[in-house]
């Protein structure tokens, strides 16, 4: 019974792969959305921060307008717009990405840039005054320095911001 036990755990072991990480999920999802000045539809950088990590979405320019959307707009992620995930040394604010110089402390510890995706805005109003702009994220695909994925179906859902005329 020992042996069969040893040989068990001897191939769990050995048969463990060494590819591709993959992590389900990076959870910004209850995160506000912030940026360094008033929203309008010039806007074009957005992100998130929660503690010692960011996730900074670099928007297609001209991609917010403020008129009722009748489908969907869609920007592709690395060659319109850009998405990048980061990992700081230590807590960050939003002075590091609104500030003139950013500050020396904390150290970006590892920047992850989003391959593929597609950046889905979809825009509403009640008034035509103020436009509501949802924006979805799908497929969205970061890999690492060391060739390791980030598969992450599950940041559907950036948020959503107002602008108005």
């Amino acid at each position: 019974m020992k042996k069969n036990i040893f040989l068990a755990f001897s191939i769990v072991f050995l048969s463990c792969s060494d590819g591709d990480l993959q992590i389900e999920t990076l959870d910004f999802d209850s995160i506000a959305i912030q940026n360094c000045d008033a929203l309008t539809t010039a806007t074009e950088v957005l992100f998130k921060i929660d503690g010692d990590e960011a996730l900074i979405l670099d928007l297609q320019t001209g991609l917010l307008q403020n008129e009722v959307s009748t489908t969907t707009i869609e920007s592709t992620i690395s060659s319109q717009s850009r998405l990048i995930y980061r990992v700081f040394s230590n807590n960050v604010s939003t002075s590091y990405f609104c500030d003139d110089f950013p500050p020396s402390e904390p150290k970006v510890t590892e920047e992850i840039e989003a391959e593929s995706g597609t950046v889905l805005i979809t825009t509403t109003s009640e008034d035509n005054i103020t436009f509501t702009h949802t924006i979805q994220l799908q497929d969205i695909i970061l890999r690492n320095a060391s060739g390791e994925s980030i598969i992450d179906l599950t940041i559907n859902d950036f948020g959503t911001i107002e602008t108005s005329n």
